[in-house]
């Protein structure tokens, strides 16, 4: 995906006014976990639209009070000495709609400021999120890690290389093959980013006569930093094989790939 057309075709702009689908809401949100971009735009999104609440926002009351004296012809700087028999002014109708303007403008203040906090309290949910997100990605990573330790310290684990085929002759893989687990781990850091629309699928074969058995396609190959994976293998392989296939996978492999 090309994150910098995704951030200027406008989407961010509509997660964060609210008015995307479930669907679209949860795309965008694994967006902003996956990429570090996305939530910066958000985050300056939402700090544009507050600072754009707070300008537009007429706080300064004068202009209610200047209204109001016009309509009640008190705008001169001379004083008027209005008669106490005959009134020039219904005082109750006109203390009634300058109540009700002063009333509005507090209204629309408030309105304002909960405007403002609803864009706070998002952006401190999605940092909280995220900081939750990061917390759970480092529990994990650290517990791969102790796991990928002791897998490579244990005697008891076999340690098979893979060397590079045909058009990949300078390639290179191992296989850490835990038996008691029916699990290996695949170190697959000397492979290339497989193309566009191609996966890496992995194979466990035996050889008299030659049997694939699929363990499955990597997916994640290009996001992964690590490129070592753990793939479930309950087979009595005696090889495995690594090839370049279409998205999705096949049921037999591409030998030349």
């Amino acid at each position: 995906m090309d994150i910098k057309s995704y951030i200027e075709s406008g989407i961010l702009e509509l997660y964060v006014a609210g008015t995307l689908s479930e669907k679209e809401n949860e795309e965008v949100y694994g967006l902003i976990q996956k990429h570090p971009e996305v939530l910066q735009e958000v985050l300056e999104i939402e700090a544009a639209i507050i600072k754009l609440t707070a300008a537009t926002s007429q706080r300064n009351n004068d202009h209610i009070l200047q209204h109001v004296k016009q309509s009640l012809g008190l705008n001169g700087d001379d004083t008027k000495v209005i008669s106490i028999a005959q009134p020039k002014y219904n005082w109750i109708t006109y203390a009634g709609w300058a109540a009700s303007i002063v009333l509005a403008a507090g209204l629309l203040w408030t309105v304002n400021q909960n405007d403002q906090l609803q864009s706070d309290i998002r952006i401190s949910e999605t940092q909280q999120s995220l900081l939750e997100t990061q917390i759970a990605n480092s529990k994990n990573s650290l517990q791969e890690a102790n796991t990928l330790i002791t897998v490579l310290r244990d005697d008891n684990i076999t340690r098979i290389p893979l060397a590079g085929q045909v058009n990949f002759a300078s390639s290179y893989a191992k296989v850490y093959w835990d038996k008691n687990s029916d699990r290996i781990f695949l170190d697959a850091q000397g492979l290339p980013d497989p193309p566009k629309g191609k996966v890496y699928q992995v194979w466990s074969l035996t050889l008299t006569p030659l049997t694939p058995t699929s363990l499955g396609t990597i997916d994640r190959f290009t996001a992964d930093a690590n490129k070592i994976f753990e793939i479930k293998n309950a087979n009595e392989s005696e090889a495995f094989g690594i090839t370049l296939e279409p998205a999705g996978g096949i049921v037999r492999p591409t030998i030349d790939q």
